[in-house]
C-alpha cells in the first residue's frame, strides 16, 4: 500500500486538529479546578506581616491563659452556608468591638500591638467604605453571644482570651471579606 502526500497530509491534520483539542480540554480543566482569585476587601487582610502579627499577639495572650479558660470559646463559629458579605460585616462588627473595648485594654502588653491596630483599623473603615454597617450587627445572635460570653469571664482575664483568638477574628475576615466573584473576574 502506498500512501501520497494528500493522505499523510491529511492525517497530520487530523492529528494536529485532535492534540489542540485535547490541549483545550486539558487547559479548560485547569482554569475551573483553579478558580479565579479573589481580591481582599481590604489589604492588610492580605498582608503576611499583618498575619504573623496577628498570629505573635494571640500566642503571647493565649500563654498568659489560665488551665480553665482554654476549654472556652468567645468567637461564635460561623454558618458558612450563608452570605459570604453577611458573615464578613458581621465580624467587622466584632472587629470593632475589639478596636474600642480589648485592645485599647491589651495595648502596651505587646510590641507589635500599635501597628496591628492601625492595621486593623484600615480593615474596619475599608470594610464599612465597602458598604458593612457595623451598626446593623450589634444585636446579631453571634455577636451578643460573643459578648455575653465575654462579660462572664470578667476583667482582664476575658480581655485577654478575646486577644487570645484574635487570630481566629482575623481568619474570619480573611475568609469571607472577598470582592464577590463576578467583581473579581472583571479585574481580571
Amino acid at each position: 500500500m502506498k500512501l501520497d502526500n494528500a493522505t499523510i497530509l491529511s492525517c497530520l491534520q487530523m492529528a494536529t486538529a485532535t492534540l489542540a483539542v485535547l490541549f483545550l480540554i486539558g487547559w479548560t480543566g485547569q482554569v475551573v479546578s483553579h478558580p479565579v482569585h479573589q481580591a481582599h476587601l481590604s489589604p492588610p487582610l492580605n498582608d503576611p506581616k499583618t498575619h504573623e502579627n496577628i498570629q505573635k499577639l494571640s500566642q503571647h495572650a493565649q500563654r498568659k491563659e489560665l488551665e480553665e479558660d482554654t476549654s472556652i470559646r468567645l468567637m461564635p463559629r460561623v454558618d458558612t452556608d450563608q452570605d459570604h458579605m453577611e458573615i464578613c460585616c458581621l465580624h467587622a462588627n466584632i472587629l470593632n468591638f475589639y478596636l474600642n473595648n480589648i485592645l485599647r485594654k491589651y495595648s502596651e502588653e505587646h510590641p507589635s500591638m500599635h501597628p496591628l491596630q492601625s492595621d486593623l483599623h484600615r480593615v474596619s473603615s475599608d470594610l464599612q467604605t465597602r458598604g458593612c454597617n457595623v451598626t446593623h450587627y450589634h444585636d446579631h445572635r453571634h455577636t451578643v453571644e460573643f459578648r455575653r460570653k465575654l462579660e462572664r469571664m470578667e476583667g482582664d482575664r476575658g480581655i485577654n482570651k478575646a486577644v487570645g483568638e484574635i487570630d481566629i477574628l482575623f481568619t474570619y475576615l480573611h475568609d469571607f471579606c472577598k470582592e464577590p466573584r463576578a467583581a473579581a473576574a472583571d479585574k481580571n
